[in-house]
């Protein structure tokens, strides 16, 4: 896998669905940041993730729906349960997926994070393809943003009183052996940050 230009190239079987929510970063990449998502929540399959993240989404198909119909948030790539890769911001620029958020020391991980969006629930064991393909891309993150080098988290690290994915069916150990990185740890004390009505997903 290659990435050109920020996109991950065209010869891949990747899906481009640019996302309008994205703006300028203030600095260069140096952290990767793990996701889940689905919607309905549990629920997989459909179109509903990629409309959500291009502000598509019908409310009116579901309840829950109208929780987060004015949210604008995104991620750069969203990996489905198939396996199939979908980028949805261009990795040079600050996707909106981390919300309130540190790694170590330094806040909002939006300004240098690239976020992945696992299809999953965090209590669903997530499948085979899905971890080869974020193992594949991961590959291409680093050689191409070599500043990630071992700093590879979960959302749960960087926001730990709110946020716990990608969850505890989520195998660290397997993604990350190909890497020689070691497991990320929990945070030893929270951070007590302050939260928005928009970080419901982010």
């Amino acid at each position: 896998m290659s990435i050109d230009d920020g996109w991950i190239a065209r010869a891949h079987a990747v899906k481009h669905c640019p996302s309008p929510n994205f703006d300028a970063r203030p600095c260069g990449v140096s952290l990767l940041v793990i996701h889940h998502i689905s919607l309905p929540p549990g629920v997989f399959g459909g179109n509903a993730v990629c409309d959500f993240f291009t502000n598509r989404l019908d409310t009116t198909q579901h309840p829950f729906y109208a929780q987060i119909a004015d949210m604008r948030v995104s991620a750069h790539c969203l990996i489905r349960r198939n396996g199939e890769i979908v980028q949805l911001v261009n990795f040079n620029d600050r996707a909106w997926h981390a919300g309130q958020s540190s790694y170590q020391g330094r806040t909002h991980c939006n300004d240098f994070a690239i976020g992945i969006e696992l299809e999953g629930t965090g209590d669903v064991a997530y499948r085979y393809g899905q971890y080869a393909a974020l193992q594949a891309l991961t590959q291409a993150l680093v050689a191409h943003y070599p500043a990630i080098g071992t700093h590879i988290v979960g959302h749960e690290h960087i926001a730990p009183d709110r946020k716990t994915d990608p969850g505890p069916s989520f195998d660290w150990a397997r993604y990350l052996m190909p890497f020689g990185i070691p497991v990320p740890e929990k945070l030893p004390e929270k951070l007590h940050l302050e939260s928005t009505a928009a970080d419901g997903l982010r």
